[in-house]
């Protein structure tokens, strides 16, 4: 069974098309600069295999109709596609960022769904409104193919009231579902059950703590394998400092800086979401960029580099006590996968917790997930590769079997 996996953003896509037998990814890509005068495409056969073939191309895509109808192209070349008809795809698997209180699980998508995804666009505007319009195009292009929404809010949805709630009037949250919703779900998730699977642990009974730290960062405490608290609220923008977003601040500011600078709603919600976070301190949000930069003595980036590191090690600390008892704390994503300055950062001086990594571990590199830490603590600190398409692809399967059987 293939298995076509969509992640859509404002201007840009990634794919993954998956044979499920195997687990095996066939191809993967990316297109870029979509609605720009030029656009870049990046496409992969048998990528990380001993076949691998690595095409790369610039050109226009003036919407993602164009690009994606590209991407299809590609599938059923001769050189470098991997199936011999569109028609070998059984399904398309959608990451979406918000599923409100409307979606606890994942779902094949029709037009009502397409509808109630669209009017979760408040809760979550740089991404709800990309993803539907990448669950339209494939719909078109690949009517065959049932369409399945995967939500990165599920694997938040067993967090209890208390942890959700924040303490506003309570008909706000009846009226209008102001709450806590969490993102990066479907990471936290696959990272949780593969620490589990590194430490021949079962999720029952394992308490882990999820750093998935990239541009975008945020924090999960999993109890027995469930979500019970996470750093991201409402939309995004809370928890942790990231790359352009503030993480949490004192919430009067948004009124203080429209009281005495006159700038309105939305360019504040601007202010905090694109012009802010690293990027704001220092005029970076690339980690590789800041790392270069501190070597050469920039207290800024240095500034925006140790208030990175010490509110993620203020979550790990509040979701020890939340959690009572930890078993593991992992790293995942973009920096936490890749950045041993980040983690040693992090967890520097929490040996109290039961902390502690083998810089020498640390500092290695491996494809797979791997501890870090010494024989024998209290604590693992593990690195465990995100790999967020094939959870999609798996609950994809699933629905699919469960729809024909």
């Amino acid at each position: 069974m293939n298995i076509l996996v969509i992640n859509c953003g404002s201007s840009s896509f990634k794919y993954q098309l998956i044979e499920m037998g195997g687990q095996t990814v066939l191809c993967s890509g990316l297109v870029q600069r979509i609605g720009d005068s030029m656009g870049s495409l990046t496409h992969k056969k048998a990528p990380g295999g001993e076949g691998e073939k690595k095409y790369t191309e610039e050109r226009p895509f003036p919407d993602h109709t164009a690009g994606m109808t590209r991407v299809m192209s590609l599938l059923t070349d001769p050189e470098l596609g991997v199936i011999g008809s569109l028609s070998e795809i059984a399904a398309c698997g959608h990451r979406v960022v918000q599923g409100g209180e409307i979606f606890k699980q994942s779902c094949i998508v029709g037009e009502k769904e397409l509808e109630q995804i669209a009017a979760l666009s408040p809760l979550a505007p740089l991404h709800n409104p990309a993803h539907v319009q990448g669950l339209e195009v494939v719909m078109r292009l690949l009517p065959h193919a049932p369409s399945v929404a995967v939500f990165d809010t599920e694997f938040h949805s067993t967090m209890p009231q208390h942890a959700f709630m924040y303490a506003l009037p309570y008909e706000i949250y009846e009226q209008q579902r102001v709450r806590r919703y969490g993102m990066h779900g479907t990471s936290h998730r696959y990272v949780a059950q593969q620490a589990a699977r590194v430490m021949s642990r079962q999720e029952p009974g394992f308490n882990v703590i999820t750093c998935h730290l990239g541009n975008g960062c945020s924090v999960s405490a999993v109890k027995d394998g469930k979500c019970v608290d996470t750093s991201m609220g409402m939309t995004p923008l809370a928890g942790v400092v990231m790359g352009t977003r503030c993480g949490d601040i004192d919430p009067a500011i948004h009124a203080y800086l429209g009281r005495q600078t006159g700038m309105g709603l939305e360019d504040i919600d601007s202010l905090l979401n694109r012009k802010s976070g690293m990027k704001g301190i220092c005029g970076m949000n690339d980690m590789r960029d800041i790392h270069a930069a501190r070597k050469k003595g920039d207290a800024r980036a240095q500034l925006a580099f140790d208030m990175f590191c010490h509110s993620i090690r203020k979550y790990i600390g509040a979701y020890y006590a939340v959690l009572g008892r930890v078993d593991a704390i992992v790293f995942t994503a973009g920096i936490g996968e890749n950045d041993p300055e980040s983690r040693a950062a992090i967890c520097k001086d929490l040996e109290a917790m039961g902390i502690v990594i083998d810089p020498a571990k640390n500092e290695k590199r491996f494809d797979n997930a791997r501890s870090i830490s010494p024989v024998g603590v209290k604590v693992r600190v593990l690195v465990v590769p995100t790999n967020e398409e094939i959870v999609i692809a798996g609950a994809t399967a699933a629905l699919l079997k469960e729809k024909m059987a």
